[in-house]
């Protein structure tokens, strides 16, 4: 058996002290961008951390100066050349979106601790989690369609945390948060200087813990049911819709602008050109 690249090793560590697994993004040198083997090493974790009857509570974080890049568009640009490009894409888009979905539906309390930017897919992981502790230096931001694409499995859990018309300037005009902004928003629960971002995670992890872990897990799986049946539906809706906007002419054009750092040049012919 082949060793795995480097980047593949360890792109999530798990520290699990007193009830608290520390599930932890380890792929600082790439922005920890959402490559398949880090969505499947994340998958992984969140599952096991779920079994485990000694888990209380679920914090994740990432290393480096970014919390995550969202996907790994370089990997996204070399699928696109290969001749099942469309099933490559449908295996990633249901990939995430079941990652996601595993996130949200946890019973224990789970908490996002941003340390610096959470773009795209990044933001989704924030978004699946109850609650969100931030850096002043955090940005959130769905830059999907200036490269071609759709932030369809992100939206639904947008939508959840804020309503459709919130909502709207982030999917549509690119608007990217500070997290000032996303602290009035709702979207960030509790925002400190970065200097005080681990002293904060300590004190909020502590109070959690102060809860009986049954009433928390009541608690979660009653505040899930309001919505829960109405979401996963979306989500499944976004993962076709995520899969088919990567299969476009505009999605081709976008992820290769962004990765030669020149601006789109979109056409009107391109919008429901399949390639």
């Amino acid at each position: 058996m082949t060793d795995k690249p480097a980047d593949e090793k360890s792109l999530v560590t798990v520290a699990v002290s007193d009830g608290v697994a520390e599930v932890t993004l380890n792929r600082a040198t790439r922005r920890n961008a959402l490559s398949r083997a880090l969505i499947s090493q994340l998958t992984v974790a969140v599952t096991n951390v779920a079994a485990a009857a000694s888990t209380r509570l679920v914090v994740l974080s990432a290393n480096g100066p970014v919390f995550c890049a969202g996907m790994d568009l370089g990997e996204m640009q070399n699928r696109a050349q290969q001749p099942n490009a469309r099933t490559e894409w449908e295996r990633d888009a249901t990939d995430y979106r079941d990652l996601v979905a595993a996130i949200w539906r946890l019973d224990v309390p789970t908490v996002a601790v941003v340390q610096g930017p959470a773009i795209a897919g990044g933001f989704g992981l924030v978004l699946a989690c109850d609650l969100v502790l931030a850096s002043t230096a955090a940005r959130f931001a769905l830059p999907e369609p200036r490269r071609g694409i759709s932030p369809a499995v992100v939206s639904p859990l947008l939508v959840y945390r804020m309503g459709a018309g919130p909502a709207m300037p982030i999917l549509l005009a690119g608007t990217t948060l500070t997290g000032e902004e996303a602290y009035r928003m709702g979207l960030c629960h509790v925002l400190v200087a970065p200097e005080n971002l681990e002293t904060s995670r300590h004190e909020l992890t502590t109070s959690i813990l102060t809860g009986a872990p049954g009433a928390l897990a009541t608690t979660k799986r009653l505040v899930r049911s309001f919505a829960e049946e109405t979401l996963l539906a979306q989500l499944e809706a976004g993962r076709k819709v995520s899969a088919e906007a990567r299969n476009t002419a505009e999605a081709r054009e976008g992820l290769a602008a962004f990765l030669e750092k020149r601006e789109p040049n979109w056409n009107p012919q391109m919008r429901t050109r399949a390639v």
